[in-house]
């Protein structure tokens, strides 16, 4: 049993639901990542996605956009992004760290570095899970195996949109969970229609028997604790971004781990 199957099993045990929140790795700068990470953990947080930063992302909104773009403006790629992680171990050997970002990144590290190389530094510096956007489940079986050998999960978007044949395909090579997107649209939008939840997470269930979290459009409590009561998972990102557009880093810090224990207050209050 890895990390996020622990962690997942741990809160399932203790009827608790998993906080999910999601950064981008270097952003607003690369300093503050490691430190950012451990006051998630030290707020409540469960499981940590790390973004990747990309120059064309296509299902980002323009805050976790632009978030990406300051990031590589500092020179962010793979491999810082691998070595914040290896760092973060240094101190957390217990918190689920789920890298989510898009395949170029990953095959042009694989490109430079040799075939497969991307899973096998993952693995070294402590990686639990990646999500990759833009692999559809009918073409990345051999990736999915290859990250199961070195006990990582590799997690799938479902969404709205997503039929039984879908979601049945994700099933065969999921692990970990899988995230589903709550609404129709980019990251940040703010049209969560939670009923709409409600209503197709048994559906995701009938064909897919691993954890189901739930993202996009969640930015406070209320959202999140209505989620909280069919969801396995809260993912919350675009609202912790904007959090952490002005200040000091103390001042960010501190507006994120307020932000983060009272997320955390109000799902372990259901």
């Amino acid at each position: 049993m890895n990390r996020i199957q622990s962690t997942f099993q741990n809160l399932l045990e203790r009827k608790k639901t998993a906080l999910i929140p999601y950064i981008m790795c270097g952003y607003p700068s690369p300093q503050i990542t490691v430190q950012l990470m451990h006051t998630l953990v030290k707020a409540g947080a469960n499981v940590i996605e790390l973004g990747i930063p990309f120059s064309d992302p296509m299902a980002d909104g323009p805050v976790i956009q632009k978030a990406g773009e300051v990031a590589l403006s500092f020179g962010v790629g793979m491999s810082e992004v691998l070595a914040c992680v290896k760092a973060f171990r240094q101190s957390d050997e217990e918190t689920p760290v789920v890298l989510m970002g898009y395949a170029n990144p990953i095959e042009s590290f694989d490109h430079h570095h040799g075939a497969w190389s991307f899973i096998d530094h993952a693995h070294q510096a402590g990686v639990d899970g990646v999500l990759v956007v833009d692999y559809p489940p009918e073409e990345c079986s051999e990736f999915a195996k290859r990250l199961k050998e070195k006990d990582m999960d590799l997690i799938f978007l479902l969404a709205p949109t997503s039929t039984p044949e879908r979601m049945q395909l994700v099933s065969q090579v999921a692990s970990g969970y899988v995230y589903y997107v709550s609404l129709k649209g980019i990251t940040g939008a703010a049209h969560l229609d939670t009923q709409a939840v409600e209503r197709m997470l048994p559906q995701i269930r009938q064909h897919v028997h691993i954890p189901v979290g739930v993202g996009f459009g969640i930015r406070d409590k209320e959202s999140a604790k209505a989620v909280s009561k069919v969801a396995d998972a809260v993912v919350i990102g675009t609202k912790l971004i904007e959090l952490m557009h002005a200040g000091t880093d103390t001042e960010k810090l501190q507006r994120i781990s307020t932000f983060i224990g009272d997320i955390r207050e109000a799902l372990d209050a259901y």
